[in-house]
């Protein structure tokens, strides 16, 4: 009955497999082997719990086995190379970076700002000289007096006679040329000078002589000559009108501090003109 049975078993069991071999199918392909350095996935058996929410969050390399493998450290770098001497170029692009940086040279030390030069004052420029002619005196004697008495308020004085005092007209005028044609150049030279007011006296004493002006005071006369005599020209005053008596005047350069008022009174003169330095020197 036992032997029977285990004959009904064995049969049962080779049916099974031949059914099984028939319906197998294909073989499933193997799978690739698996890529270095990518993590892969295991499934977990049917049978286990799907772990929960909180677990897979605590533990989240559990699923997930890292078959990547270590790196390989690299090996230690060598010792930079002595920069070259010369600019590197494109072909060598690595030997601009490894470059060692310049080192910054020290700030050249601050110059202290040099010691202020003193400088002397501008020189004041002096004030212009004034010179002055005193008087009239009646003669030589008593112009003296009162240069004396004037002192240090007047320097590189000087005595001067005015032959006609009454004149009322004062003439300037070149001496006569020797001919026409010679008072004529001497024209020439006049009006080359920058002057006016001549002309040439035809007739008379004083034929082929300059006239050079006509003047109702002996200032305005005088102050003519000086002009002629910058430029050159030897002229001579002329007074006319007068009855012939003389006056000295006293003419010099004032001293500061002084004034002309001041020369004035202390010489004891009646009068005081202004005069041009030039005459006086």
């Amino acid at each position: 009955m036992l032997t029977r049975a285990l004959i009904v078993v064995l049969a049962i069991l080779n049916l099974g497999v031949a059914l099984w071999w028939m319906l197998r199918g294909e073989p499933a392909p193997a799978p690739p082997p698996p890529t270095t350095g990518v993590a892969q996935l295991q499934l977990l058996p049917a049978s286990a719990s799907a772990p929960t929410g909180a677990a897979i969050a605590s533990t989240p390399a559990a699923a997930l086995d890292d078959v990547t493998p270590a790196p390989v450290p690299p090996p230690p770098a060598a010792a930079p190379a002595q920069a070259p001497t010369q600019a590197p170029t494109a072909e060598s692009p690595a030997a601009t970076a490894v470059a060692p940086a310049p080192v910054a040279a020290p700030p050249a030390p601050v110059a202290a700002p040099p010691a202020p030069v003193a400088q002397a004052p501008a020189p004041v420029p002096a004030a212009p000289a004034q010179c002055v002619s005193l008087g009239p005196f009646t003669d030589r004697a008593a112009a003296q007096a009162a240069q004396a008495k004037a002192g240090g308020t007047l320097r590189g004085a000087r005595l001067r006679e005015v032959a006609d005092a009454g004149a009322t007209r004062y003439r300037v005028v070149l001496p006569a040329a020797a001919s026409r044609e010679d008072a004529q150049a001497t024209v020439k030279r006049i009006v080359a000078a920058g002057l006016s007011d001549y002309y040439i006296i035809a007739n008379g004493e004083e034929t082929n002589a300059i006239a050079l002006g006509q003047y109702r005071n002996r200032e305005g006369a005088e102050r003519r000559m000086a002009a002629l005599s910058a430029a050159g020209f030897n002229a001579r005053l002329i007074a006319s009108g007068g009855d012939g008596s003389a006056q000295w005047w006293l003419d010099a350069t004032l001293a500061p501090p002084a004034d002309a008022s001041a020369a004035r009174q202390r010489s004891g003169a009646a009068q005081q003109r202004s005069l041009d330095c030039a005459r006086v020197r």
